[in-house]
């Protein structure tokens, strides 16, 4: 009886150590369930970064997108129509500073084709907006060629002397901002022709019709056209450019002055044969009247003891024995002779000897 007994306690005390453990796990798969879980990965999201490539297609997960681009630009309608048959003129980065200067739709007009598929070079390229580049381009097709054209020759090159350059208004420090800072203005010294003429903008020895027919198309086709005469920087070369004023105010400043005369200005020109004769350079001068000298007083007559002083003194013998022969004299040009003075009593003797003139003393000599 006792050991059923006992048996019957140990039964007891395991189901109960089973129905604590029991308890237990219920207790814990409860709290596990109250534990929020993650949110299942969306299809569309990116790649995690050392995930495998293999295992991001078995998830049927795109591919990361790459960066975005910053958007270019569009073309301007200045850009679409400078084509390269009308111009070699590829696109620049916009210039942004220093300060004011710079601009959008920048080219680098390097050549003008003509209509017949010939290029007419800018030396050295021009940096320049577009609708610069574009006047500069229709002006050299339908203005400078027809002129060359005139000429009997055809445009070969454009000189260029200054184009875009962060700089006041002449160079001068401190001015107002140059259009050439804006990149909107072109310096011109000259055209050369496929004859090898190079014809000077400036130069007085260029014919002045040549000269008048630029001078008209750069004022038609640009609002400043700056030369010699203008402001005295602009003496050498054209300046141009596409300044908006208000009212369309435009400046066409350029002076064609005339052909340097063959003589020089400074000395007169040459007398004409038929001009009339001079009367009055050809006319003698006459001797002007000479006004009588005034009378002089009668002198004295000398007293008799003074010789003339015309008379003259006879050589002595010792001045005869040492006369030149006459071959000698013929070599040597004759010696003029001494005349002789006339014979009068020193004053100093007289004072030192007051007894050598009678009647006369000291006192009488210095009176």
């Amino acid at each position: 009886m006792q050991s059923e007994k006992g048996f019957g306690v140990a039964r007891n005390r395991a189901g109960l150590v089973w129905c604590s453990a029991a308890a237990g796990v219920l207790a814990a798969g409860a709290a596990w369930a109250a534990v929020p879980m993650p949110k299942p990965r969306p299809a569309d999201a990116p790649l995690v970064q050392g995930e495998p490539q293999s295992r991001a297609e078995e998830k049927n997960i795109p591919a990361q997108p790459a960066a975005q681009q910053p958007a270019v630009p569009q073309p301007s309608a200045c850009r679409l129509a400078l084509t390269e048959e009308i111009a070699i003129a590829p696109s620049q980065p916009a210039i942004t500073g220093p300060g004011a200067c710079g601009g959008d739709d920048i080219v680098r007009l390097e050549a003008v084709l003509l209509a017949d598929k010939s290029r007419v070079p800018l030396k050295p390229a021009a940096t320049l907006r577009c609708n610069m580049a574009a006047a500069v381009a229709q002006w050299v097709r339908g203005d400078v060629a027809a002129i060359a054209t005139e000429l009997g020759t055809r445009v070969s090159e454009l000189d260029n002397f200054d184009s875009f350059d962060c700089r006041g208004r002449n160079r001068v420090a401190g001015a107002r901002l140059s259009e050439h800072g804006r990149a909107n203005a072109l310096d011109v010294r000259g055209v050369k022709f496929a004859s090898g003429q190079f014809v000077s903008l400036t130069d007085r020895a260029t014919a002045r019709d040549v000269r008048e027919k630029i001078l008209r198309s750069v004022c038609a086709r640009f609002t400043t056209v700056l030369g010699p005469g203008s402001d005295g920087y602009h003496e050498d070369h054209v300046h141009l450019d596409l300044a908006e004023r208000r009212g369309g105010y435009r400046i066409c400043q350029w002076d064609v002055w005339e052909a340097m005369p063959r003589i020089a200005p400074l000395l007169p020109a040459l007398r004409p044969d038929e001009a009339p004769p001079r009367e009055v350079a050809e006319r003698t001068p006459q001797a002007e009247p000479v006004e009588a000298a005034p009378a002089m007083p009668a002198q004295a007559p000398a007293p008799a003891a003074q010789k003339p002083a015309t008379n003259e003194l006879r050589p002595s013998v010792s001045d005869q024995k040492a006369a030149p022969s006459p071959a000698k004299s013929a070599e040597q040009p004759a010696k003029k002779k001494r005349s002789a003075r006339p014979a009068q009593p020193s004053p100093w003797w007289d004072v030192l000897n007051p007894q050598s003139k009678k009647g006369t003393g000291v006192s009488g000599a210095f009176r």
